[in-house]
């Protein structure tokens, strides 16, 4: 134990009222701050944990009870001081918390009378925190529970668990207009979303964690994998385990599907409301709980190309001082020995992102042998422009007397270089499911198959090589049934008249 000079000290105490005011403003939200109860819930043991929420009424409060081990009075007056643990201190690998200060903090911040009802072994304890009593006595008081008649959902406590209470809620519940009633409605639609990503491993009950069902106000919560996992497109490559020391922190890249893969639905609900872009990047778990998501650490940018990428990143829970990880379990960075490895994986991945995004036009470009249009690239600019050697041009231009045909291929030229690159880079980056080709009528789309293949039959291509050129090729890929009937009355007609 490290030893000091005897030398003449003097005890200088906090101010209660003051102190626990600042502690308010720490920086949780309403998701961040129940997302810190819950984690005390799981590290109790808990397999059902319900969210009860009653905004609208004259008492507003919201509780968050589990059927964990529960507590007895002595460790629930431990809980409720702040500071109940050492963050140096070893804990157990399932242990969620960090400072032992999570179930203060995060109540603090989003009311003013915290109270905790806990049952172990068939004896019920209780606690209060209240600020207002605290600032009117400027002192540590702590009130404790003689009868939970008035405790809101204390009915529901089972043979053990928790109850956590929060009432007072003065960050919440601002005011009686509509304006402050659709904010905590929305407030608390938003917690549930964060609920169900952060602790999607729990709902999900997979990869050797323990099952937990999570309700709120009676509905289940629902898991969201982040990196659409089960869907065949997903792109997961294999996990990589990187030793730091005696820890092991296991990585693994993975790409998501392409829009065009998935339904319009799914590919909403994993953008996310702050889309791909920003969700784009590392996802740290810490104890199988997802505690920050969307960054790349400042190691790249967040771009276009890279918005499909994503790398699940497994921390243990005692590499929080290695990872920096803060109070609310909502930020954390790298060690340089990390990051090293982090920026050759952003490399690898974002090269399968953008392929993901640029293998249909590679496609077009080098496979399709009858493109309308064609890319050109100059050193490093590239151009795109219609091909005036498509079939469909050609057959027209020969119809043509010879000055309308100087016209015409000016009219290609023009049409060509007043491509709106800018308007299709906007929508494409902005909504690319919403992007697609325009389709011709039925008469106009036949009379193209028609002038396409009779002119590839002038320069002596059999039937089935047509068919092959014009199957990988737009607008006939798309409408190949169609066009395939067309070339086949084409090959009869021909066999006819022959």
């Amino acid at each position: 134990m490290m030893s000091f000079e005897q030398t003449k000290c003097k005890t200088i105490t906090p101010r209660a009222d003051i102190l626990i005011e600042s502690m308010r403003d720490i920086g949780y939200s309403l998701q961040t701050a129940i997302a810190d109860i819950i984690d005390n819930s799981i590290t109790a043991g808990s397999s059902r944990i319900e969210l009860l929420v009653n905004t609208h009424s004259d008492k507003p409060a919201i509780g968050i009870i589990d059927d964990g081990t529960g507590m007895s009075e002595e460790e629930l007056l431990a809980a409720m001081r702040l500071g109940s643990k050492n963050p140096l201190d070893g804990r157990s690998k399932d242990d969620l918390g960090r400072f032992g200060l999570g179930l203060k903090t995060a109540s603090f911040s989003q009311c003013r009378h915290l109270t905790v009802l806990t049952r172990r072994d068939g004896r019920t304890s209780g606690a209060i925190w209240d600020l207002d009593r605290v600032a009117c006595n400027n002192d540590w008081l702590v009130e404790m529970v003689s009868s939970a008649e008035r405790i809101p959902w204390a009915d529901k406590l089972g043979e053990s668990g928790t109850l956590v209470v929060w009432q007072k809620l003065d960050r919440l519940v601002g005011g009686e207009n509509e304006g402050a009633v659709q904010n905590s409605i929305r407030q608390i639609a938003e917690t549930a979303t964060h609920i169900e990503l952060v602790f999607h491993r729990f709902l999900a009950g997979k990869a050797g964690v323990k099952k937990i069902q999570i309700l709120l106000n009676n509905r289940n919560l629902e898991p969201f994998d982040p990196f659409h996992s089960w869907h065949p497109a997903t792109i997961l490559r294999a996990e990589e385990v990187f030793h730091l020391g005696n820890q092991e922190i296991r990585i693994q890249s993975v790409t998501l599907p392409h829009h065009g893969k998935i339904s319009s639905e799914e590919w909403n609900r994993y953008a996310g409301p702050e889309g791909y872009v920003r969700n784009q990047g590392f996802y740290v778990y810490r104890g199988k709980r997802l505690i920050i998501h969307g960054t790349w650490f400042n190691l790249a940018k967040q771009t276009e190309l890279t918005k499909l990428a994503r790398v699940r990143i497994d921390i243990p829970n005692d590499m929080d001082s290695n990872w920096k990880i803060d109070l609310k379990k909502s930020s954390a960075r790298p060690p340089a020995p990390v990051r090293d490895r982090l920026r050759k994986i952003i490399a690898e991945i974002g090269a399968t992102s953008k392929r993901v995004y640029t293998s249909k036009g590679t496609r077009l470009i080098e496979s399709n042998r009858l493109p309308v249009w064609r890319r050109f690239q100059d050193k490093n600019l590239i151009s795109y422009g219609l091909d005036p050697e498509h079939p469909a041009f050609t057959s027209f231009s020969e119809r043509l007397p010879e000055d309308q045909r100087k016209e015409f291929g000016k009219l290609l030229e023009l049409a060509s270089s007043t491509l709106p690159i800018d308007s299709l880079f906007s929508d494409v980056s902005s909504n690319p499911e919403s992007v697609y080709a325009k389709t011709m009528d039925d008469e106009t789309f036949a009379a193209i198959v028609r002038s396409t293949c009779l002119k590839l039959r002038t320069v002596d291509q059999t039937f089935e090589e047509i068919e092959t050129m014009m199957s990988s090729a737009e607008p006939f890929q798309s409408q190949w049934q169609i066009a395939s009937q067309i070339l086949k009355d084409i090959q009869q007609k021909e066999v006819n008249d022959g």
